[in-house]
């Protein structure tokens, strides 16, 4: 596949916006531009605008959990422009306790994908209109898509027949976890199979 196009588009954005792009990678047929996320609002907005650039579609908002780093969590934005018929990632990696400038007076649609991030990492977004969990209960403790956080999490919800409403309780595993072995299930096995017999005359 050839990236000429993508290599240009980086190499344009280098120049109009030295101060903001930390680092720019094309793999895989896709562009990744790394910058400072202080500048994250007015570098959409510089995408969106510049006539090179005509990415007026924010496709996806999301983050990575890199909880042995000093900067913990990477911001992942994705768009798109349907004029130039390009993607373009941008990243920015953050502390747990940085705040984001939030994108919705670039972009409304950054409204529920930040709540969302929110919700699931724990990530806060300066300047958001109503920032609120969107996929979890108003009570719930923690953020599910860190990596810390436990697989059965900390209550489980049930609706109980003799109060006639939703309950919290705390998570009652019946039994602990498995210990499994990935062992092959052939490793062991006493029959020999059609075509074994060709490896052993190899012998």
């Amino acid at each position: 596949m050839d990236d000429t196009a993508l290599h240009e588009l980086a190499a344009h954005i280098e120049m109009k916006r030295p101060d903001d792009v930390i680092s720019s990678d094309v793999a895989f047929g896709e562009l990744t531009i790394t910058i400072s996320v202080q500048s994250a609002a007015s570098f959409a907005e510089f995408l969106r605008d510049d006539k090179n650039c005509l990415f007026s579609s924010l496709v996806d908002i999301t983050a990575v959990d890199w909880p042995e780093r000093p900067e913990r969590f990477d911001m992942v934005w994705h768009f798109l422009s349907m004029y130039r018929n390009q993607r373009i990632r941008i990243k920015a990696a953050i502390r747990e306790e940085t705040m984001v400038p939030s994108l919705t007076s670039v972009h409304p649609c950054a409204d529920w994908f930040e709540r969302e991030v929110f919700d699931m990492f724990g990530i806060l977004f300066s300047g958001h209109p109503d920032l609120r969990r969107l996929l979890t209960d108003y009570g719930f403790r923690g953020h599910p898509l860190r990596k810390d956080f436990p697989t059965t999490g900390y209550v489980e919800v049930r609706y109980d027949e003799m109060l006639k409403r939703v309950v919290y309780e705390p998570v009652n595993l019946t039994q602990e976890y498995r210990q499994f072995d990935f062992l092959s299930p052939w490793e062991g096995a006493k029959y020999i199979l059609p075509g074994d017999e060709k490896g052993e005359e190899a012998k």
